[in-house]
């Protein structure tokens, strides 16, 4: 039985593949994550959908992506000195690539 695919929803602007993907994050639940379930984190554009994301990462990295998933963060409180201020809000895309490929980040 073969799904049929949503039509691609219009996006404001264009962005590029580097554009996209900001930084990969690098943390021990991600080494974790990349080395049993074959999952990488990435912090993303605010305004990056998740098929933008799959197609840069299969652009940049020449990858196979099954699954995206994303979470839009919210900014902490911080302190500074004697004032509070607050960090930005971020988004943030787990993708999951086919079994045969890998991405070397460390």
């Amino acid at each position: 039985m073969t799904r049929i695919q949503p039509p691609e929803p219009k996006a404001s602007i264009q962005l590029e593949p580097h554009q996209i993907l900001l930084r990969p994050l690098v943390t021990e639940k991600g080494v974790h994550r990349a080395s049993r379930n074959n999952q990488y984190a990435f912090e993303i554009h605010r305004d990056a959908t998740k098929h933008d994301v799959k197609k840069a990462v299969e652009r940049l990295f020449d990858v196979k992506v099954t699954k995206v998933r994303t979470q839009t963060r919210k900014g902490k409180l911080r302190r500074y000195k004697f004032r509070y201020g607050r960090t930005s809000d971020w988004k943030k895309a787990i993708v999951q690539l086919h079994e045969d490929h890998r991405i070397d980040f460390f």
